[in-house]
């Protein structure tokens, strides 16, 4: 009776140390961002520059890629769309209840609703690629497509509920957001038969190479460990519904489902990774609680270093 019982726990052992091989690298990139900031180097300047360089280029090379060459065809897609819209959907519902309970104004609800339903996507595309390799980028970016305008219109939404929106306002962020253009530009492209010919696919991949750590490097020089001194309460709040309540119920969204275990995994990463820094942007542009985002993203970001691989580890059992 102990063999068995031995070699299930060396297989455990050894999922765990994949597992932390695999993410280490994408934290200390982080950790080496915020320093880098923090001493100056190489200048202020330098990380606005990086960030809309990425978010506007290096980024979406990277989706359109993806998507560009993904089996649209896959049968995966109508399983993973079923999956995303019925977890965020529930989450969505979630959020109205608490905040009709709760009486949040927008700006207040804004923040909570992008500290769930939101993700840095830097750092699931980093953890899907160096967990599955290519096979798990194209699911990734198939999600991604599903997820992003899904979640920018909600986000939009909740900040700006009380004003009352219109739907040139509530379309005009989707259309302009460069990850959305991206994911249907690679979509028209694979549709089309073109393929990516003349070796714009190698541009694409250069460019796409270089995308994840320089996102990562800017995640962690976005941090502000100043802003977690207030709501402490809410903030901690916040970041455990969404660490470890959103992955939880992305888990029993993919068991009732029945999806295979690269699905299942890929899935419940990206509903256990942090908000987007990115929130904190729209939140002060459309008059949210910037203050309340900032707090938010910081504290989340600094736990995901350690609720990730527990999680991954959960579900690869």
């Amino acid at each position: 009776m102990r063999l068995p019982k031995m070699t299930a726990w060396l297989w455990l052992e050894v999922a765990v140390l994949e597992l932390l091989l695999a993410l280490w690298p994408l934290f200390a990139l982080i950790v080496a961002g915020y320093y880098l900031r923090r001493l100056a180097f190489p200048n202020e300047a330098f990380w606005p520059g990086a960030e809309r360089l990425n978010y506007y280029m290096l980024f979406p090379a990277l989706l359109f890629s993806s998507l560009a060459t993904a089996p649209l065809d896959n049968p995966a897609l109508p399983r993973l769309a079923l999956a995303v819209m019925l977890a965020l959907a529930s989450a969505w519902l979630a959020l109205l209840l608490v905040r009709r309970l709760r009486g949040w104004p927008a700006g207040r609800f804004g923040a909570f609703a992008q500290g769930i339903l939101r993700f840095n996507t830097y750092l699931g595309l980093a953890a899907v690629g160096s967990l599955f390799g290519q096979p798990g980028l194209t699911l990734a970016a198939l999600m991604l497509a599903l997820m992003v305008p899904t979640v920018n219109v909600l986000s939009v939404w909740s900040l700006t509920a009380e004003r009352g929106v219109s739907v040139r306002s509530l379309l005009l962020p989707i259309l302009k957001n460069p990850l959305i253009l991206a994911c249907l530009g690679g979509a028209l492209v694979n549709l089309s038969g073109l393929g990516l010919p003349g070796g714009s696919d190698r541009l694409l991949s250069l460019l796409a190479a270089a995308s994840l750590p320089l996102g990562l490097l800017c995640v962690g020089a976005a941090l502000k460990p100043e802003q977690l001194g207030g709501e402490v309460p809410a903030l901690v709040g916040n970041s455990l519904l969404r660490l470890l309540a959103m992955p939880s119920l992305a888990w029993a969204v993919a068991y009732g489902l029945e999806l295979p275990a690269m699905e299942s995994t890929v899935l419940v990463l990206f509903f256990a990774l942090p908000t987007a820094p990115t929130a904190y942007v729209l939140t002060r542009q459309l008059g949210g609680d910037s203050q309340l985002m900032a707090g938010i993203i910081t504290l989340q970001t600094l736990l995901a270093a350690a609720s990730l691989p527990l999680l991954l580890m959960l579900v690869a059992g």
